[in-house]
């Protein structure tokens, strides 16, 4: 048979195949962040093939494209196949308000609009009358301009025109440079009756805010969180189900009335239906925790609240495990999440509790808990054998020996390691287990080299067929040896990281750029992040163009001799492939925490 002979001329043995095999093929597409670019591969393979793409993206009632920055000309494209979209997820990044417009109707139920960096105010008035049937509706802005003045007022409007709406979510992200630049003023606002789930930006949307009885999912990000707003919504959400507070202090409390307190916690008993609460205090500006919250509080919280099923409590230095954290365990007996950070005095005397109450933990997050040794690791995973995701970042004394009983969670998919004590023949042993990892960090744990991503990858256990994600930042051992391992042997890999990593060179960025065309089996690398790897230079700049690379999404090159390009010899790149973000400023892979600075 000659394969060569396929092409869209139509003179193909795929033209003889029904379109509506090829349509119910299309319909078990499962991944939508991943649809666009798979249709967009098929509609080129035939002619059969693009009319069935094009049919296909008209009965379409939903689209996510939230994984890559697509361009106004693209969506523009796509825009004119979509009948009756419901439900939308845009990266806006690299979007004009014309081209959004463009894909808004009466159908659309649910929308969500990500990195808003060049989007004004009036998109808010235009939603409110194109979208009457609006059930979800979320915002992701930048606070580093004046496009949140007078948002107050459209945001009135729309929730007096979309009458349906239950879901309102405002994201800003901000820098401490601009806390107090730009603030919106929604003194008194009372949401509708029809409103359920909220979350905000309280430093942004200042003032004073009505919450009403119907509400069950409150979310906020509050400059401090103190007891007077955790009462104040416990006395007046008798339905809440759902409770997320996070506080980014700029300065230590010194006032005794103005952080939380067990008071704060205990008035939580009064909210019966509670299943998820996470209380969280960042450190991004300040190093401060909840000093004034005692286990006397998650005593009480525990007792009142039986029904949580998830617990985030990030900060708590002043909560010990004797008691504290413990009684959560002991009387939660229907908790699946238990995620605790800066835990200082939590200890494996909390773990080991866990064996002796059935429950079903699927995840599991002790992060800067540095008090946490193998033993309790061990003791956890072999009670709770469902287990889905581990994290235990930061502490200091997991190492090796409880690798082996980790290595045994046939349902876990995602293991945090970073920062801990683990070594080459920890990796030996997790590279022989069953726990099918597709996101594994690494991230500092220096005495790994070469050597134990062979051990890792090299053997005959699950993890090299199911690893996607691969974190090995500040593995300063790591060469372009161990890349190559990587490449040959993980097949469904899709986002590498490098950060920090001074040994790989340009001659990784080849063995990365060719892995598509040398490994045809292989998923196409999305992500990349080779921050401050002196190794790569200016000569890796030719792998960036076409045909290299296919399917990049991200790259990060800050501190790389990479950069030296510089922005003229980039915009080139980004005119080849428009679909691609160059990071020069450092962020994590995909600039969650960055992206309002960007230039590509």
């Amino acid at each position: 048979m000659n394969h060569n002979t396929t092409n869209v001329a139509g003179n193909s043995l795929l033209e003889k195949i029904p379109e509506n095999i090829f349509y119910e093929v299309l319909t078990k597409v499962g991944d939508e962040t991943e649809i666009l670019t798979t249709l967009c591969t098929l509609a080129c393979v035939s002619r059969t093939l693009h009319a069935t793409v094009n049919k296909h993206l008209s009965s379409l009632s939903s689209i996510d494209l939230s994984a890559f920055s697509v361009d106004s000309i693209t969506l523009n494209g796509f825009s004119k196949r979509f009948r009756k979209m419901k439900k939308i997820t845009l990266d806006c990044f690299r979007l004009n308000e014309f081209s959004i417009k463009s894909v808004l109707g009466r159908d659309v139920e649910e929308l969500v609009l990500l990195k808003c960096s060049s989007l004004s105010q009036d998109i808010v008035s235009y939603i409110a009358r194109i979208c009457p049937n609006l059930r979800v509706l979320s915002f992701e802005f930048s606070d580093f301009n004046e496009r949140l003045i007078g948002f107050d007022n459209k945001l009135t409007c729309l929730l007096k025109d979309c009458r349906s709406l239950e879901c309102l979510k405002i994201k800003v992200r901000m820098e401490e440079k601009s806390r107090n630049e730009s603030t919106t003023s929604l003194v008194g606002h009372k949401f509708p009756q029809t409103v359920k789930v909220v979350e905000l930006d309280l430093r942004v949307l200042a003032g004073s805010i009505t919450f009403g009885p119907t509400l069950t999912h409150i979310s906020l990000v509050l400059d401090l969180i103190t007891d007077v707003i955790v009462c104040t919504i416990a006395q007046y959400c008798p339905l809440l189900v759902e409770l997320e507070l996070i506080d980014i202090p700029t300065s230590i409390p010194r006032r005794a009335d103005n952080d939380l307190s067990d008071i704060g916690v205990q008035s939580l008993v009064g909210c019966r239906h509670l299943t998820s609460l996470s209380i969280i205090r960042k450190r991004q500006f300040v190093y401060a925790t909840f000093t004034r919250t005692t286990h006397m509080g998650m005593i009480l919280l525990s007792e009142g609240c039986k029904g949580l099923e998830s617990v985030r409590l990030h900060g708590f230095s002043g909560v010990d495990d004797a008691a504290g954290f413990t009684s959560i365990l002991n009387s939660c007996l229907n908790l699946k999440i238990f995620d605790i950070q800066n835990g200082f005095r939590l200890t494996d005397f909390a773990i080991k509790d866990v064996s002796k109450v059935h429950r079903p933990l699927v995840e599991f997050k002790l992060v800067s808990c540095s008090s946490i040794t193998c033993q309790g690791v061990c003791e956890l995973v072999t009670s709770s054998t469902s287990l889905e995701v581990l994290d235990f970042r930061r502490c200091y004394r997991i190492a090796d020996s409880c690798l082996s009983n980790i290595s045994c969670l046939t349902s876990l998919t995602s293991l945090n390691l970073g920062c801990t004590n683990v070594t080459n023949a920890g990796m030996a042993v997790l590279g022989k287990g069953n726990a099918p990892i597709t996101c594994l960090s690494l991230r500092s744990c220096k005495k790994i080299t070469d050597e134990g991503i062979t051990f890792l990858l090299g053997s005959e256990g699950k993890i090299s067929k199911t690893l996607s994600s691969l974190d090995l930042s500040h593995v300063f051992l790591i060469t372009d040896n161990a890349i190559t391992v990587i490449v040959d042997a993980c097949v469904e890999l899709i986002e590498l990281c490098v950060r920090n990593c001074f040994m790989v060179t340009d001659e990784a960025m080849k063995t990365l750029a060719l892995r598509g065309r040398l490994q045809p089996e292989s998923k196409l690398l999305r992500r990349l992040d080779i921050f401050n790897c002196p190794g790569v230079s200016e000569e890796s700049f030719e792998y960036l163009k076409k045909p290299f690379f296919r399917g990049l999404q991200w790259l990060g090159i800050k501190e790389s001799r990479l950069i030296r390009v510089g922005d003229a010899r980039l915009a080139e790149i980004y005119r080849q492939r428009p679909w691609l973000t160059i990071c020069k400023d450092g962020c994590e892979v995909r600039c969650r925490d960055g992206w309002q600075s960007h230039m590509f």
